[in-house]
């Protein structure tokens, strides 16, 4: 099957949901919690909330940008390294990594809680923007160079996080981006000097 992780994660990901829809004693058990991991070193709540949605449209959002971007960088991932490991490895470090600024800002925090996959989805997006700066991307249909809709959405994600109020982790969005772009360097530091030749040769597809 043509990247199996990736399939592999949005199966988990919708069948754990799912599950945690109709019983609330398993999502209070998987989402991220402070107190949980403070009191009780429940540490795994640091992945496993990402496993779980807060509604089917959260889940559905998050699965479709992981389907179209993930592939591409799984397969490019298993190129470089070699491994079929360094993407699911990518995947869960993102999903820790996203939400630690969250975590540690609200530590002591009884009434804070946070779910979803968006934070990795963010690092698996802007791993994307980053090998392929010119492709279209659909922001509600509308097509968008990849590069221009990176530079709103950290902007707008910069903005909303100082704002608050909108229940989104937008922390975990900016977090999870720049661990997105992070790693790709790290994995293989050429990637910066292909992404500014792309940059600098505009050429719009899908």
């Amino acid at each position: 099957m043509e990247s199996p992780v990736t399939w592999i994660l949005i199966a988990i990901t919708g069948l754990v949901s799912w599950m945690a829809f109709n019983n609330r004693k398993l999502a209070d058990r998987l989402i991220l919690w402070p107190p949980a991991i403070d009191r009780h070193r429940q540490y795994d709540r640091l992945v496993t909330y990402g496993f779980i949605h807060a509604d089917f449209a959260h889940l559905l959002f998050n699965m479709i940008t992981l389907y179209f971007f993930g592939r591409l960088i799984e397969r490019i991932m298993v190129q470089v390294t070699g491994s079929l490991l360094t993407y699911p490895a990518f995947y869960l470090a993102a999903l820790v990594v996203s939400i630690l600024p969250s975590y540690l800002r609200n530590q002591k925090n009884p009434n804070y809680l946070s779910l979803g996959a968006s934070g990795a989805v963010s690092a698996v997006l802007f791993a994307f923007i980053l090998v392929s700066p010119w492709s279209l991307i659909f922001v509600f249909f509308i097509p968008a160079p990849a590069i221009l809709y990176a530079v709103f959405y950290v902007g707008y994600s910069i903005w909303m996080d100082r704002r608050g109020g909108d229940r989104i982790n937008h922390s975990a969005h900016l977090a999870g981006a720049a661990f997105g772009v992070l790693f790709m360097v790290m994995m293989e530091p050429r990637v910066l000097q292909i992404f500014m030749q792309e940059l600098m040769n505009p050429r719009f597809g899908l």
